[in-house]
């Protein structure tokens, strides 16, 4: 029975780390789509985001169901409450390049960024996808080192974003009201992206550590 109950233990844990994988190609399929007006890549993140939900809710049915059946203490009540807590920040990882691709959609056959802010994107896409990258090894080795790590990368992303924002106020902008109002949804997207995986983060280190960690 305790064999078991530590093979359910680690399935929980190679959930996340899928989970991690699925997002990570969202995104980089998401910034691609946009960037290239690709449609068809951009419907396939669409599609593919019930995948991630679904692992999400049948992850999270497992681990109440194993809270049940066990009463786990100590490490393995973190395990289980930290893996429910991770899962929802992956699901919500999922949703935002799902959102980005639908700007794609939304704006095609046009492209969606203008071309003077194709390289902040560019660059904060490239954040994003390493974020979720380091997000599932953090997950799978349980690395409390790189866990902490997460949060330069944020701080990267954030830089990125003011200077989006800085673009999008200048008087000068020539693109209207229209675009304006993509570009600022588009850089939440990401933005927000970078706070979830570093949330993970936070959620791991809580994990292996029992305490939590200013990421």
């Amino acid at each position: 029975m305790r064999n078991q109950y530590h093979e359910e233990l680690d399935a929980i844990s190679t959930t996340l780390v899928e989970m991690a994988g699925l997002v990570s190609a969202a995104m980089g399929n998401a910034t691609k789509a946009l960037l290239e007006g690709n449609l068809a890549i951009a419907e396939e993140v669409i599609a593919s985001d019930s995948v991630i939900d679904t692992l999400q809710h049948e992850l999270d049915d497992r681990t109440v169901d194993l809270m049940a059946r066990q009463q786990p203490v100590a490490g393995d009540l973190r395990t289980l409450v930290a893996s429910l807590r991770m899962s929802a920040d992956l699901e919500r990882m999922g949703d935002l390049a799902n959102h980005i691709a639908k700007v794609a959609r939304m704006r095609y056959p046009a492209l969606a960024v203008p071309n003077e802010l194709r390289e902040i994107i560019e660059k904060m896409a490239v954040v994003a996808e390493t974020l979720s990258r380091k997000v599932a090894v953090v997950i799978r080795d349980r690395d409390i080192e790189k866990a902490v790590q997460l949060g330069a990368d944020d701080d990267a992303m954030d830089i990125l974003h003011r200077r989006l924002f800085t673009a999008l106020l200048d008087p000068a902008w020539p693109h209207g009201n229209e675009v304006a109002i993509d570009m600022t949804l588009i850089g939440r997207y990401y933005e927000r992206f970078a706070d979830h995986a570093v949330s993970v983060g936070r959620r791991l280190y809580y994990l292996v550590t029992g305490e939590f960690a200013d990421i």
